[in-house]
């Protein structure tokens, strides 16, 4: 893969912002691009927080940055379908909606903006596989208008930011003196990973299912021996919904992905039984989980050992990641990963089976990079991706650096 004179959305390279440089810390270099940018985005989600009556707006709203109860809120995400906090789609007014609309595409490059409308609107083809009777504790089970948006801090101060999240969609956004300081955690699922259209199928996470097996099935057989972690897949992602992801960490299980306990005793059964399904169906033990827990030592197949082959498959997967941020940074991402010394340093793991259909999971690893991604659940037809930064998720790194704390 060669370095082109533009990147992503066709932006001059010289307005790029990369993100990462050797010693792993942030540098701005041009950022006209980037600051147009931030200022949309300011715009739309002042302009949104402005049409709302005063409840709804106390609800959306959460100020000022910083305070301990509104930053505990900013680091609680989630991708199941649960309250994801701040006020959902299905209560605002069409014009309220589009400006949702519009601050979510601000926090992503069109192709991930085209992704994430459609894992919203497949909550109606996921009501129409259950046969429309689903029940989580509320008036329709799947519903395409419970998508949450909330603004922490005021649009346009030095710091502030904002999250739009639901089922299976989770973007967070920092805000800090005009720039974007952090796009992590980005969550992005489907279920059904593939749906049948007319003289096609819709697969809205198929690509990076399909260049991650690329890339494994393109190992010889050490090569393969030494990026599998487990030969058998497990249920869900092992990072699952926490704030911060450290060493040892383990799969969460379901019942610890809501916002909250469950209280009504059928909606507390139903997670329990979607939890024991998927843990039989993947035949783990808690050996098996410790076994695939996030470790300090890096694990699975380096990129330093790949053919160049290997390796443009391997920026190709990531790519496919980071440009979920908005266009300048994913921009700057891609540039940062054609250096070859920055992509030496990343790993590629994988778990369960190969062959298309077969339930599997793969892992990317490297200095502020964690990536994985599932499809295991529903007969390998319902898939979960997240990427994150382990030591600037949500800016901690930044703000703990502001006030000369040692982030953890």
């Amino acid at each position: 893969m060669g370095e082109n004179a533009t990147g992503p959305e066709g932006r001059p390279r010289d307005a790029e912002r990369t993100v990462v440089d050797d010693d792993a810390e942030r540098t701005l270099v041009g950022d006209d691009d980037e600051r147009t940018l931030v200022d949309d985005m300011a715009r739309a989600a002042a302009d949104l927080l402005d049409s709302l009556p005063q409840a709804l707006r106390a609800r959306a709203a959460l100020v000022p940055f910083g305070d301990p109860d509104v930053e505990a809120e900013r680091l609680r995400w989630f991708y199941t379908p649960t309250d994801h906090g701040g006020v959902p789609i299905r209560e605002l007014a069409p014009r309220q909606q589009s400006l949702v609309m519009r601050l979510l595409a601000c926090g992503l490059t069109r192709p991930a903006y085209v992704t994430a409308c459609t894992v919203m609107g497949l909550e109606n083809v996921l009501d129409e596989l259950e046969g429309w009777h689903v029940d989580w504790g509320r008036e329709r089970g799947r519903d395409p208008g419970l998508y949450w948006v909330r603004v922490f801090g005021r649009p346009g101060e030095p710091l502030w930011g904002w999250r739009i999240g639901g089922h299976h969609l989770s973007v967070n956004l920092l805000i800090h003196d005009g720039r974007i300081a952090a796009a992590t955690p980005s969550f992005l699922g489907a279920d059904p990973a593939a749906s049948p259209l007319l003289a096609g199928t819709l697969r809205p996470l198929g690509g990076v299912e399909d260049l991650a097996r690329a890339l494994m099935t393109s190992l010889g057989e050490r090569e393969r021996a030494r990026a599998l972690l487990h030969p058998r897949a497990i249920s869900d992602i092992v990072s699952g919904n926490r704030a911060r992801v450290r060493p040892g960490d383990r799969m969460l299980h379901m019942q610890d992905l809501f916002r909250g306990p469950l209280p009504p005793p059928r909606l507390s059964a139903l997670v329990d039984r979607i939890d024991e399904v998927a843990e039989r169906a993947s035949g783990y033990t808690e050996q098996d989980h410790e076994a695939m827990a996030l470790t300090a030592e890096p694990q699975g197949f380096p990129a330093r050992e790949m053919t160049p082959e290997q390796r443009d498959l391997l920026r190709a997967l990531l790519a496919a990641y980071t440009d979920r941020s908005p266009a300048p940074v994913a921009a700057a991402h891609r540039r940062h990963h054609l250096r070859d010394h920055n992509l030496d340093q990343v790993r590629f793991g994988w778990a369960g089976g190969i062959s298309p259909g077969e339930p599997h999971y793969y892992r990317l690893t490297g200095p502020r990079l964690l990536i994985e991604y599932d499809n295991t659940q529903r007969g390998a037809n319902h898939a979960h991706s997240v990427w994150r930064d382990p030591d600037g998720d949500f800016g901690l790194d930044l703000l703990a650096s502001h006030r000369g704390e040692v982030p953890h």
